[in-house]
């Protein structure tokens, strides 16, 4: 009896320690499990689920006819500027940097000092220099952070504006992305309502909408087969991305290289097939302040090949453009339209 009292002892001493160990595990996981949780929570918070990118057919159909019923209405302005390009007052070239084709530009509402760089007419990695500094002295991408979209985006017609990104993906048509750059997020997104949309530049043909900010607000710059000779504009709420406005302008697709808005007045550039000296040849004021005859004939300086894309700054008065691969700014001496 002594002996299997002594037996009996030991087997509970050894399934007390077994007991023990197996609380401290299911202790430890309960830890890891509240801690993956509140993980979770956060990752959703910060990460909301994306909104539905798919094509309301009923939903388009109302866009495009309440769009067609606003063309070419007069236009009510928000602003009183009234400035347009009277010459290019001055050019710096900053370097070269990524492949002949890209965008770079700084956020078009706001006074944050970031260089946002696109490199290449179709990518997913958005390259981020905290200033000026770092992106014109290194001639590596090690100063820069990188933001990787959920989409790729297509040409090189995207904005920055007011935290966002607005930046165009074509998945059959063409979609209008609104990516807030501090949570990594996809804001909400639009089918653009502009059926059968062709290259709105001809000397560009990657770009099929330019999506652009001035003085007034958003604009996004277009065309299509309807009227595939010329180029269209219309109106953009950066809150919910529907058209406010559009408009049929009389500047021509062919020869053109680029365009930026200007208090409300498109400005066409074109060039020639073998590149030559851009020139802002067609202005349209939407507010029919100035008429496109009245308009100053502007003139670039002649640099290295075409234009592949151009940034128009309404808080700095010039223009960050891709040249060929360099990264140039252009800064420009304005006038009244009266004056013109």
């Amino acid at each position: 009896l002594r002996d299997f009292k002594n037996q009996v002892l030991g087997m509970l001493e050894t399934a007390e320690k077994e007991r023990e160990a197996m609380r401290s595990e299911a202790e430890s996981a309960a830890v890891r499990v509240d801690r993956l949780e509140r993980e979770v929570d956060y990752l959703e918070t910060q990460n909301p689920a994306p909104p539905c990118v798919e094509v309301d057919e009923t939903l388009m159909e109302k866009q495009v006819a309440t769009a067609k019923q606003r063309k070419n209405e007069k236009y009510t302005k928000l602003t009183d500027c009234s400035d347009t390009i009277a010459s290019v007052r001055a050019m710096k070239i900053l370097k070269r940097f990524g492949s002949t084709l890209g965008l770079w530009t700084k956020d078009a509402a706001g006074n944050s000092e970031k260089i946002y760089v696109f490199d290449g007419t179709a990518n997913d990695t958005v390259y981020v220099f905290p200033r000026m500094r770092e992106f014109t002295l290194f001639s590596a991408t090690r100063k820069a952070a990188r933001i990787k979209l959920p989409y790729p985006w297509v040409g090189t017609g995207h904005l920055v504006y007011d935290g966002h990104l607005y930046y165009i993906r074509q998945q059959g048509s063409f979609q209008v992305i609104k990516f807030n750059l501090a949570n990594k997020t996809v804001v909400d997104s639009s089918v653009f309502p502009a059926e059968e949309q062709i290259p709105v530049f001809g000397l560009s043909p990657f770009t099929y909408i330019e999506v652009a900010a001035d003085e007034e607000g958003l604009w996004a710059i277009y065309a299509t087969k309807e009227d595939e000779k010329n180029i269209c504009l219309a109106k953009l709420d950066p809150t919910s991305l529907d058209i406010e406005q559009m408009w049929d302008t009389p500047c021509p697709r062919e020869n053109a290289e680029g365009a930026f808005v200007v208090c409300g007045a498109l400005h066409v550039v074109y060039n020639t097939r073998l590149p030559s000296r851009s020139r802002v040849q067609c202005v349209f004021d939407v507010s029919g302040t100035l008429a496109p005859e009245d308009a100053s004939l502007v003139y670039f300086p002649k640099r290295y090949g075409s234009h592949s894309s151009m940034k128009y700054s309404p808080h700095e008065r010039q223009i960050y453009a891709w040249d060929d691969g360099y990264q140039i700014i252009y800064r420009m001496e304005m006038k009244k339209k009266l004056e013109v």
